[in-house]
């Protein structure tokens, strides 16, 4: 399995990148993200999932659950699990799930994915994978292909490219923020380093690594059939590429 390499972003130290990339961050995460769109990439993704009543669906690297609770919202007849490493999204995502029945939040890590083979009709993703290094895309994808049902579905939303941190306006500045807290960009904490020199590199290999061609190699070679379905620019994160990955019958 892929290293969790801790990383300080509060007074603790991490494996994992907290949802705002910030502990102290969090309770503005959810104005931050509607601020910049994020409502507009997750209808749009949970449109090309093709949910349907009955189907079990996760959520990889869910944050304060918004995704996973848009996608039980539009689908009451769905049973949706949100996963992700960070206590304190998870906390945030179940106080909104109150009285919501069929939708539950877990803790778990993409690259090693707490749940049996076969288990899920469609997994969901969304700007998630830019913030893994090499190894834990590699080991996730495998992961994602192992909790699929034959036939199951992968459905990713990502960067192509590096996302955009200026623009003008509370917008430009919200989605700046965002970055220099390292939700975006910071690539560090997957190796422990730090320092301009090594940063640069690590957001650069990050950009090229993480977007276009990269992810269909990622999951082809996982043995999932996949396809970009999509590459739009987005007004405020910059382009953004919509992603399908099936598990063969």
């Amino acid at each position: 399995m892929a290293k969790n390499h801790p990383t300080k972003v509060s007074a603790q130290p991490h494996d994992y990148l907290p949802a705002a990339g910030r502990d102290a961050f969090l309770p503005f995460y959810d104005r931050f993200t509607a601020l910049l769109g994020a409502g507009e990439l997750h209808r749009t993704l949970i449109a090309q999932a093709g949910l349907a009543d009955g189907q079990r669906v996760l959520e990889i690297g869910c944050g304060t659950g918004n995704l996973t609770l848009r996608a039980k919202r539009a689908h009451p007849g769905v049973d949706v699990v949100g996963s992700d490493p960070d206590p304190l999204a998870l906390a945030a995502a179940e106080r909104k799930a109150r009285r919501l029945a069929g939708v539950r939040f877990e803790r778990g890590y993409a690259q090693r994915l707490p749940y049996p083979d076969a288990g899920f009709d469609r997994v969901l993703s969304a700007l998630m994978l830019h913030h893994l290094d090499d190894e834990a895309k590699t080991e996730a994808a495998a992961e994602v292909r192992r909790v699929l049902r034959p036939g199951g579905s992968l459905h990713v939303v990502d960067f192509h490219g590096r996302p955009l941190g200026g623009g003008h306006g509370l917008h430009g500045r919200l989605a700046g923020r965002l970055m220099t807290s390292g939700h975006f960009t910071d690539h560090a904490h997957h190796t422990g380093e730090a320092g301009g020199e090594q940063d640069e590199r690590n957001v650069r290999d990050e950009r090229d690594a993480g977007s276009g061609d990269g992810i269909l190699r990622l999951l082809d070679a996982a043995g999932l059939d996949s396809v970009l379905v999509d590459t739009r620019r987005h007004r405020f994160l910059g382009q953004v590429s919509y992603y399908r990955a099936v598990r063969p019958a």
